[in-house]
């Protein structure tokens, strides 16, 4: 039957217990969802998993903030290339349905999937919201560490960068310093999210927006790091989808440079091998 882990060590502590879980090279002999679905889908194109938390604690707060996030997401979906137009209209859908189910408990915040364009023009849009007046308090923006960066762990998140560099905590390392020189109003580094102790490395963000000039530019710094941090090291891999992403994060932000990858002829790696 058809299988996919959802992440949190099943397939690893699987293994462990003595089922033929591995390959030759370490890796699962089954894909994770990162690696069948979360990455080539979402995560190469720099989509995931955007938040933010409305100080005020006001539900109206929030309702305002989820309809100029949806007036966002529609207008970049409409220029949006045929490669994330799909991920483009399921969070356009997610968003206008998430006030009618119910889905805050505790405080008044909300998550969707955006990329690194999306995120800054919606708490761009935020910032400019809380100047004016129509949002009564600042906003915390966030993400999970679940997401395109940040997060190196090779049974989950990272489990869909094939260049073994997925057994390496770099980019967590980079991303958490990063955000820091570029405006977050704190950062975390830290050990053991999703999927236990020891095999993984997290880092995150949290940033305050206040209607400010300062936190327009700090926001635009920031988020457009945060995401292509990841997107990079997705591309250095391979991965066809991060490759798109940070070509067009390259023409959309000129003072973006990133090696892109020599793609490989692997009939020809392979006859060297038999050789």
């Amino acid at each position: 039957m058809y299988f996919f882990d959802y992440g949190n060590a099943f397939l690893l502590e699987s293994g462990r217990a003595g089922a033929k879980i591995f390959n030759v090279r370490g890796e699962f002999k089954y894909p994770s969802y990162v690696q069948d679905i979360m990455g080539p889908m979402c995560f190469d194109y720099g989509f995931g998993p955007f938040r933010w938390v409305c100080t005020s604690n006001q539900p109206d707060d929030l309702e305002k903030t989820d309809r100029i996030a949806c007036a966002v997401l529609e207008q970049l979906c409409e220029k949006a290339p045929e490669e994330i137009r799909q991920q483009m209209s399921d969070n356009i859908h997610w968003i206008k349905e998430a006030g009618d189910n119910n889905l805050v408990v505790g405080s008044q915040a909300r998550i969707l999937y955006a990329d690194a364009e999306g995120r800054m023009r919606i708490a761009e849009a935020f910032n400019e919201a809380i100047k004016n007046g129509e949002i009564s308090a600042p906003i915390v923006l966030g993400r999970d560490h679940h997401d395109v960066s940040g997060t190196d762990s090779p049974y989950r998140e990272t489990s869909n960068i094939y260049d073994g560099s997925s057994f390496t905590a770099d980019m967590a390392v980079q991303n958490v310093i990063g955000d820091s020189f570029r405006g977050a109003t704190w950062v975390s580094i830290h050990n053991g999210g999703g999927v236990g102790w020891g095999e993984v490395i997290n880092g995150g963000f949290g940033m305050v927006i206040d209607g400010s000039s300062e936190a327009d530019q700090r926001l635009k710094s920031m988020l457009f790091w945060d995401v292509n941090n990841g997107i990079s090291r997705r591309s250095w891999a391979r991965n066809k989808g991060a490759v798109f992403a940070i070509k067009r994060a390259m023409e959309l932000n000129p003072q973006l440079r990133v090696t892109l990858p020599v793609i490989a002829d692997d009939g020809m790696i392979d006859q060297l091998f038999e050789e």
